[in-house]
């Protein structure tokens, strides 16, 4: 065996030793039970040796223990060892006896030390993925930060400070997230995925849970348990809605979270890209919970279809835009924060009603079956369909613009007349 093989296994050693996610003992294992399947393919068994392994020093011995036979009698090899042969080592050996002298693994043979270095490296790479998707299963829900390392299509490469690689989705990155290579990402570890073995950790910059754990990082009341985050609804980059409690009524949790002059809460919202935050708070009152999540719009009556999860939000003409928000943001969060499906009704005065129309009597301008689909929705007369924002009407009735469009025409026109 040449010495340049030599110091390639010792190498081999010095380089698995280093290896900071593999326990001591688990490492030892592996090396024992790698030495021990080429000990087998050369002998046929392992079962007269002994390996021990020096991690510390990077390096091993292996001794082979074989039973003293009389010279005719010798019929295994490797597990007898002749008079004559044991006598060349010690005189005073006799028949009977157990003889253990070191072997010599680089006399194996060049095939015989490239097997074990490529056993010892794919059970060393096992061990790593195990260690590592143990590691990051334990850290879903957690904030990470890592560096990028690439930018794809679908996805961002980065690279946490040991050298393991982490997958940030396009789905799950903020819309106006920008990053240059080499930078710094913040990110919550979503999931660990698992496929033959081979771990693939996905981050997300869009979960609620991220958002979460940043109020938990600037909020100590919500570090300490003071203040607990009841609910979260993010539309990612746009807008956000979280409902807090405090079980301490000395404790105002909304000031709490954002601070004073906003100095908490502005952190978390410029890692988001300048997503807007509203902080509420939460009630088991689920008509007044609604009215808050609903903020700044204020409400004139609620009616609750507990049931269903649905509520009818009556409120004043000048208040059903900011109800809805911009680009219905804020009554689809309120929705997701409530749970309830929330419809947008102008509250019309009593005088009014009396004026009003059936849609029935709409029949020989609109098309039965529109009229029975606006029924459906629990819009009866003209009036309560006028009612409805022309975005609720679009959403709730699944019909085209342009036929809601006609049938607000239509009714509208009555009254104009």
């Amino acid at each position: 065996m040449s010495k340049k093989e030599n110091i390639n296994l010792i190498d081999t050693f010095s380089e698995f030793k280093e290896l900071k996610s593999i326990d001591r003992s688990t490492l030892i294992s592996v090396m024992e039970e790698s030495f021990r399947n080429v000990i087998s393919k050369t002998y046929g068994t392992d079962e007269n040796f002994d390996v021990i392994i020096n991690p510390d020093k990077g390096d091993f011995e292996i001794y082979r223990n074989r039973t003293v036979v009389a010279d005719d009698e010798l019929t295994n090899e490797n597990m007898e060892i002749s008079l004559s042969e044991a006598h060349k080592i010690d005189d005073d050996y006799e028949v009977g006896e157990e003889v253990t002298d070191t072997v010599d693994f680089f006399s194996f043979g060049r095939r015989a030390i490239l097997t074990l270095r490529q056993t010892l490296a794919s059970k060393i790479l096992e061990l790593q993925k195990d260690s590592l998707f143990v590691k990051y299963s334990e850290k879903v829900g957690e904030i990470v930060s890592a560096e990028l390392y690439q930018i794809w299509k679908k996805e961002m490469l980065l690279m946490d400070e040991d050298g393991n690689e982490l997958y940030l989705p396009k789905a799950e990155q903020i819309p106006t997230d920008f990053y240059r290579k080499g930078e710094t990402v913040r990110a919550v570890v979503a999931m660990v995925e698992n496929k033959n073995n081979n771990p693939k950790i996905i981050l997300s910059r869009t979960s609620p849970v991220f958002l979460q754990r940043l109020f938990e990082l600037e909020v100590p009341e919500i570090h300490d348990g003071l203040i607990t985050i009841k609910k979260i609804a993010r539309i990612p980059g746009e807008r956000a809605k979280v409902a807090v409690e405090s079980y301490d009524e000395r404790i105002d949790p909304v000031g709490a979270c954002v601070g004073v002059k906003g100095a908490r809460i502005h952190g978390i919202v410029r890692e988001l890209r300048n997503e807007n935050i509203d902080v509420i708070n939460y009630t088991n009152n689920v008509s007044l919970f609604i009215a808050r999540a609903l903020s700044p719009a204020k409400i004139t009556s609620i009616r609750l279809n507990e049931t269903d999860k649905k509520a009818e939000i009556y409120l004043k003409p000048e208040e059903v835009s900011q109800a809805i928000g911009k680009g219905g943001l804020n009554i689809k969060l309120a929705s997701m924060l409530t749970g309830y499906t929330l419809d947008v009704f102008r509250d019309i005065d009593e005088t009014e009603n009396e004026e009003d129309i059936y849609l029935d009597e709409f029949s020989d301008e609109i098309d039965q079956w529109v009229i029975d689909a606006l029924k459906a929705i629990g819009c009866d007369t003209a009036k309560s369909v006028l009612a409805v924002p022309r975005e609720d009407l679009i959403r709730r009735t699944d019909f085209e613009e342009e036929t809601i469009d006609e049938v607000l025409a239509i009714l509208a026109a009555e009254f104009e007349e």
